[in-house]
């Protein structure tokens, strides 16, 4: 099966009010760039890389680039050495210039590596899931590029956890029939109202949700402290509570109001500060300990969560596929993530379609914790092969790619 064409889309979409807002984000329209792979069949693989709108045509000019060299190629062929080719894309001389591994260019990238592992799924009719699961550790190790980690994750090193986890899947394999479990990120965005947000957590929780997010970061602490005791007083004390300040605050104003958040006894709090901050997060986090940090959906690249796990400046890793360079550096990560003892509980930027397969992967095949995969839901109308949550869990994707097919 060979790649003829690439086609570049631009699909934004305007959002209900005050959905998906933050407090930096305070009025997001939710976008794709989006690169699809024609091939000599009648299949073609689609990648994402997700923005918030303006701005996403220069990623989607920056796929052109990318992508050029792919035309041509036969998909096996490709994959078979996909760390190779993946290494030569993020260092193309005069493009790396512009990053290095970061920006529009690696979200650019993101689109097109997750294209690929959509078309070769699809190629051999399974869903991304099992793909990856098929894969000899070998054969998975081929796909990605372990460059700069060299220090703490050899391919040796590398290799043999995937071998060791592998010998040790069947006691894990239960959860293609549990489904992996979700938690709910829609119940509090910044803008909602008090009463909004307590609708949505009493809605969420009769749904089967029994982990929730709220949106934090306002000028006002005491705003964030009132609308998280709310939540916390209506989910109960057995919730599993997130608060997510979205890089809002500097470090001394992180320090303040993370203890007064502690009321609610949270089981995370997100981004406190500028997500490049690793000493600020990692001066965050042991004093905040026993809370814990999580963070990850703006960390660009391998090299960053590196250095943020070295640092002991996050205990969440929350990686996220169409941001770092897709499929490829995210099980690159994810095995980083292994070998460091980090868990990945990754952000959904795709509101969840290629992560639910990630996760299946992370559990089975690198024995990486079930704990829960964010639950977004604003966009699943556009998409083929929506993700679907039943009682609070993803259930297990059977169609054939990364479920990333958008509808025309």
């Amino acid at each position: 099966m060979y790649i003829v064409a690439i086609e570049i889309k631009d699909k934004r979409f305007d959002l209900a009010d005050g959905v998906g807002s933050d407090a930096t984000h305070t009025n997001p329209q939710y976008a794709y760039a989006v690169c699809c792979l024609k091939t000599d069949a009648s299949i073609k693989g689609v990648g994402l890389a997700f923005t918030l709108g303006v701005g996403t045509d220069l990623v989607c000019k920056a796929i052109e680039y990318l992508s050029e060299p792919l035309k041509g190629r036969e998909i096996e062929e490709l994959m078979s050495d996909f760390g190779t080719v993946y290494r030569k894309m993020v260092d193309s001389p005069s493009l790396r210039w512009l990053g290095p591994h970061k920006g529009v260019i690696h979200l650019a990238l993101a689109a097109v590596v997750n294209a690929c592992y959509d078309l070769w799924a699809k190629s051999r009719r399974v869903p991304l899931w099992k793909l990856l699961l098929d894969l000899t550790p070998e054969e998975l190790l081929n796909t990605l590029d372990l460059s700069y980690l060299e220090e703490v994750l050899s391919r040796e090193q590398a290799l043999a956890i995937l071998t060791e986890n592998r010998a040790t899947r069947e006691a894990r394999m239960i959860v293609l029939e549990t489904g992996y479990k979700g938690y709910d990120t829609s119940v509090g965005w910044f803008n909602f109202s008090d009463e909004k947000v307590i609708r949505n957590t009493k809605n969420a929780i009769d749904q089967g949700f029994t982990a929730l997010k709220l949106k934090v970061g306002s000028d006002d602490p005491f705003r964030d402290v009132r609308r998280a005791a709310l939540v916390r007083k209506v989910a109960g004390d057995k919730a599993t509570l997130m608060v997510d300040a979205n890089q809002k605050w500097n470090v001394p104003q992180a320090l303040g109001i993370c203890g007064k958040l502690s009321e609610i006894n949270p089981f995370w709090i997100e981004e406190p500060t500028h997500p490049d901050d690793i000493i600020g997060h990692q001066t965050i986090a042991r004093t905040i300990a026993p809370i814990k940090v999580a963070t990850g959906e703006h960390i660009p690249n391998k090299v960053i969560f590196k250095n943020f796990f070295q640092a002991k400046a996050m205990d969440f890793c929350q990686v996220d596929a169409v941001r770092v360079g897709g499929v490829s550096e995210f099980l690159t990560i994810s095995l980083l993530s292994k070998r460091m003892g980090i868990p990945v509980v990754p952000h959904v930027g795709d509101m969840g379609q290629i992560h639910q397969h990630l996760v299946i992967f992370n559990h089975i095949g690198m024995d990486h914790e079930h704990l829960f995969l964010e639950h977004i839901p604003h966009l699943k109308q556009y998409f083929v092969n929506p993700a679907e949550i039943v009682d609070a869990y993803y259930q297990v994707p059977q169609v054939a790619g990364s479920s990333s097919d958008l509808k025309e």
